[in-house]
């Protein structure tokens, strides 16, 4: 995180205090300021990587501040803190150039947390903004994917979708995290919108080379003793009986498909309840 600059923008000092020192202890460079004029002339003196922007300042709102910042080219992302709570402030605050949005009371977590995922898919450490992938290649500035020398059409949400898991190689991504991540808001509607869009993209890939994308569902049983009491005199001790019970995770990851020899010399499990081979990069 070293290295990366946050804007903090609200009219209330104690808010700008607490948020800023959060984001300090996590290791931002945090500057501030209390009203909305003060925030555009500290964007202009020195662009920051995000600003957390609260909607209510008392000479511009926070909405007409991110949309100054949008029309004079900057290129920050943009947090908006507000007490609004309806679809409709959501939306204005996403078409205003906001990257997220939080409603207030919240959490210094949630704050950091979404900082934190904002600058991970907003900003890009690698030359070009080329993410790569075993045989795919994803181009951010030309918005194209290819596997191998095939190019693969994708809708704006299979793109985006992509990019999270390339962004995200071999980890198990929930589907909150994916929805939080990709549709970059806080949805409303059916979550299976997740699987979806998941099938479209992995049918996409799946015809022009073997499979990358995996849905993870474990089965994972925990021990649990029951109470034990001390046996009467002359009386044998019973044996420890244990129950097991099941806890049910999953999500999707992208990852190359290892085969795993087994008895009838097919692709066994690779890895069992969370417990993985070397190297396998599974998990559940």
């Amino acid at each position: 995180m070293s290295g990366q600059r946050i804007l903090v923008v609200d009219d209330e000092p104690s808010i700008v205090d607490a948020v800023a020192t959060a984001l300090r202890y996590e290791g931002f460079e945090v500057d501030e300021a209390t009203a909305g004029r003060e925030a555009l002339r500290a964007v202009a003196e020195r662009e920051p990587d995000l600003v957390v922007l609260d909607w209510m300042l008392p000479d511009l709102e926070g909405i007409e501040v991110g949309r100054r910042m949008r029309e004079r080219g900057f290129r920050s992302a943009i947090l908006f803190l507000t007490a609004k709570d309806t679809i409709e402030n959501k939306v204005e605050a996403l078409r205003a150039g906001g990257d997220d949005y939080v409603t207030k009371p919240f959490s210094l977590a949630e704050i950091v947390a979404r900082v934190q995922a904002i600058l991970r898919r907003t900003q890009s450490d690698l030359p070009g903004d080329v993410l790569r992938f075993a045989d795919l290649v994803l181009d951010e500035q030309r918005h194209e994917v290819f596997r191998g020398d095939t190019h693969v059409e994708l809708t704006g949400t299979e793109f985006n979708l992509l990019r999270y898991f390339m962004l995200n190689p071999r980890r198990v991504l929930s589907k909150h995290q994916i929805l939080q991540n990709v549709w970059r808001y806080d949805f409303g509607g059916n979550s299976n919108v997740v699987e979806t869009y998941v099938s479209y993209l992995r049918r996409k890939l799946n015809t022009v080379g073997p499979p990358l994308i995996r849905t993870v569902r474990s089965r994972c049983p925990a021990l649990r003793a029951r109470r034990w009491s001390r046996p009467r005199r002359g009386e044998r001790p019973e044996r420890l009986r244990r129950a097991a019970h099941d806890g049910r995770q999953g999500g999707h990851r992208l990852a190359v498909r290892q085969a795993v020899p087994g008895s009838d010399g097919g692709v066994a499990a690779e890895g069992a309840c969370g417990d993985l081979p070397a190297g396998a990069g599974e998990h559940a």
